[in-house]
């Protein structure tokens, strides 16, 4: 490559970040979406374009999109409904929503999970007290859409707080073998349930992933709603 090829790409990636960076600030004080104007979210959608030109006609790179992604900011109504509920309701807390990736097998495909960190003040953890996690099966039907298939909704790493370990175990006893068992079933509990039967249709959509690098990744779900999301570290269930 040629001094002036490297200098050109060299402007071409500084301007990139500079856009996503603009991006990431424009959205820094609408709590995820739950705060915005219609003005807000014109402005929004322009600066998510902007960035999204950098992109334009790649294939998806499923080495780039391995792994987990920590949700900025969306538009779509199925979760803004949950930080609307968490504003008006005092017994309901959402923590982090991630989504997690799996998709390094080589084939044009692989399993997501959408994670949500929830809570009830007083009787979980604040904003980690529980992990509600949404599974779907995904395949790449075209260069930028992928289509989830969704399998199955799960309930798991219950972190109760210590004002309902001490009704469970009062600090002042000594902690009997029937409390310390009750502790250590809700801590493991797990809940599963199938969104799919053989007597009932799968439930599924298009997603439409309209920019990927190594650090930020925008969607739109076809049918309404965008989501900006950025790099974060690994989760383990």
């Amino acid at each position: 490559m040629s001094s002036t090829s490297m200098t050109a790409a060299r402007d071409v990636g500084n301007e990139l970040e500079s856009q996503k960076y603009e991006l990431l600030k424009i959205i820094q004080d609408t709590q995820r979406g739950l705060v915005t104007t219609a003005d807000q979210r014109s402005i929004i959608e322009e600066a998510m374009v902007v960035v999204e030109s950098f992109d334009a006609g790649k294939e998806i790179d499923l080495n780039k999109l391995d792994g987990t992604w920590r949700l900025q900011y969306t538009s779509a109504s199925d979760v803004v409904i949950l930080f609307e509920s968490a504003a008006r309701l005092p017994f309901f807390q959402v923590g982090q929503i991630f989504q997690k990736f799996e998709c390094k097998s080589g084939s044009r495909g692989g399993l997501v999970r959408n994670v949500i960190k929830w809570s009830v003040p007083r009787l979980l953890e604040e904003n980690e007290g529980a992990t509600l996690i949404v599974s779907a099966r995904f395949s790449c039907v075209s260069a930028r859409n992928i289509y989830l298939k969704f399998e199955e909704i799960g309930l798991q790493n219950i972190n109760i707080s210590e004002d309902l370990q001490a009704v469970i175990a009062p600090a002042i006893l000594p902690r009997s073998f029937l409390s310390l068992q009750i502790l250590q079933f809700i801590r493991s509990f797990k809940a599963q349930v199938a969104v799919t039967s053989p007597e009932r249709r799968s439930v599924g959509g298009l997603y439409y992933l309209s920019y990927l690098d190594n650090n930020m990744l925008l969607g739109r779900a076809v049918g309404g709603g965008v989501f900006v999301f950025t790099r974060a570290q690994a989760l383990t269930f």
